[in-house]
């Protein structure tokens, strides 16, 4: 190489180099403003989803619970139809349909509901003349939901138009 062509190198070299000077000093910032932005959308969707986990198990837990006591609401509700709540039974009876009521337990299923697969359990089939679509003709155990979940379905005798 000669003199002049390493002359004009390092000259375009040394013009890359001052040009690029101020855009390194800027560049570091804005890398570690971009980093920080970027940790600080992780933390907020970190925090969002932690959230979010806490009160899907805060709701599992409490379904849990409300699912062991179905089988006792059950009796409850066998005592009351053959009017065997009195006194005491009674007062303890009201108050823990008062506080699965106050968690959000909901009891659904009544005859004459339209057959739903998604929420009721058939566990009987007749056909008749008088209904036009598949109809809960009869509860044989009452569904009961927390929430939007369904924590056992209603079991019902389906009766289908013939």
């Amino acid at each position: 190489m000669s003199d002049n062509t390493s002359e004009v190198i390092t000259e375009e070299v040394e013009e890359a180099v001052e040009e690029a000077a101020p855009v390194q000093e800027t560049d570091p910032v804005a890398a570690l403003t971009a980093d920080l932005q970027r940790l600080q959308a992780e933390y907020a969707n970190y925090r969002k989803r932690v959230e979010r986990d806490r009160t899907v198990a805060h709701e599992l837990a409490i379904g849990s619970v409300l699912t062991e006591l179905l089988a006792i609401l059950d009796d409850v509700d066998r005592a009351a139809e053959h009017n065997e709540l009195t006194g005491g039974f009674k007062a303890v009876a009201d108050q823990l349909a008062a506080i699965t009521n106050r968690f959000g337990l909901e009891k659904y299923g009544t005859e004459g509901d339209v057959f739903d697969p998604q929420i009721h359990e058939a566990l009987l089939h007749d056909t008749s003349s008088e209904v036009s679509v598949p109809t809960a003709s009869k509860i044989l155990q009452p569904g009961y939901k927390f929430k939007e979940r369904i924590l056992r379905p209603a079991r019902v005798a389906v009766t289908d138009p013939e």
